[in-house]
């Protein structure tokens, strides 16, 4: 008799652009049953990513290929470039019990949980607004600007969105290994829940 060992698909989103590569970088650190999805784009690399690393970049055209052939689970248009989440592979490494980390807008996160309701979804925030005026994101692990909302009326819209997320976790940019374990405590708690296990009581009656 054994908890589900399903793997979770874990969705973070980072509106403000707090160290959330960081974060990740040290998920993936702490255990090897964790893993990146990385998105499809259409826009054009930045200056030191890595095809198939930090994006998988594509045509506009081969993009569209994609989500014809249903191989996206969401997709987004925004800043006038694609992005969009591979379906097939994710579905891979969840059945082989890895939990799988998705980076993706906020809303994009609903989009994925209303396709995939089993879908954890986390949202990381600055410690305060202070944050956004300070410039705080280090250079390092800062993320292209039109991935960032962070003028008034964007902070208002991406807030909007903060009742279709499962948990928050704040993070401060010096403990980023403390949210970090936050996010690694969450799968464990989920990985527990009832409705995740509902096969164990007939499990444990024919034992």
């Amino acid at each position: 008799m054994n908890i589900n060992e399903k793997g979770l698909l874990i969705v973070l989103s980072d509106p403000f652009g707090t160290e959330k590569a960081t974060v990740i970088n040290e998920i993936l650190a702490r255990s090897d049953n964790y893993s990146l999805s990385v998105s499809y784009t259409t826009r054009e690399p930045k200056d030191g990513e890595i095809d198939g690393v930090d994006y998988n970049f594509v045509s506009a055209d081969e993009f569209l290929k994609l989500v014809e052939d249903g191989e996206m689970l969401e997709y987004t248009y925004r800043h006038g470039n694609y992005y969009g989440t591979p379906l097939k592979n994710i579905i891979a490494q969840l059945e082989d019990g890895i939990n799988v980390i998705l980076d993706v807008s906020v809303n994009s996160a609903s989009n994925v949980k209303a396709l995939y309701p089993d879908a954890v979804l986390v949202l990381l925030l600055p410690p305060d607004s202070s944050y956004l005026d300070e410039g705080g994101r280090s250079p390092e692990t800062a993320p292209p600007a039109e991935e960032v909302e962070n003028t008034p009326h964007d902070t208002e819209r991406a807030l909007e969105y903060y009742r279709d997320f499962d948990y928050v976790v704040i993070v401060d940019d010096a403990l980023a290994d403390e949210a970090a374990l936050s996010i690694t405590s969450i799968a464990d708690s989920e990985k527990h829940k009832i409705i995740r296990n509902l096969h164990i009581p007939q499990e444990f009656l024919q034992n």
